[in-house]
């Protein structure tokens, strides 16, 4: 069983998910550990490298760049980038979610800043 708890702005969340073997199963067939990944974190607080690092420094590279682009623009050369949505998607909440980018909200679609 995973259990989640937090909060949704004041509101307290307790989310409890029970899986069976073969749920268990099928989920580490979809998850791939690699080296890079069973590596600890370093001392600077840096999260352990993910086996889609290159992709995730050409993003932020891309954004680096450009210094702002709107969601839309920048979710288009991100699948570009990483060949599908799915991936695509991934990188665009990494980016989200970064300290180095700040997100502001727009008429039409949220633009990625880069702060770095």
């Amino acid at each position: 069983m995973i259990r989640v708890s937090g909060k949704i702005g004041e509101w307290p969340v307790e989310l409890a998910i029970e899986l069976d073997d073969e749920d268990w199963a099928r989920l580490a067939t979809q998850l791939t550990v690699g080296p890079a990944l069973a590596a600890p974190a370093s001392a600077a607080g840096e999260a352990p490298r993910r086996g889609d690092d290159g992709l995730w420094l050409t993003a932020q590279e891309r954004l680096r760049q450009a210094g702002a682009l709107d969601g839309p623009q920048l979710f288009e050369e991100l699948k570009a980038l990483a060949g599908s949505e799915q991936a695509a998607k991934r990188l665009l909440v990494r980016l989200r979610h970064s300290a180095q980018v700040q997100v502001e909200p727009g008429a039409h679609a949220p633009t990625y800043r880069w702060i770095g």
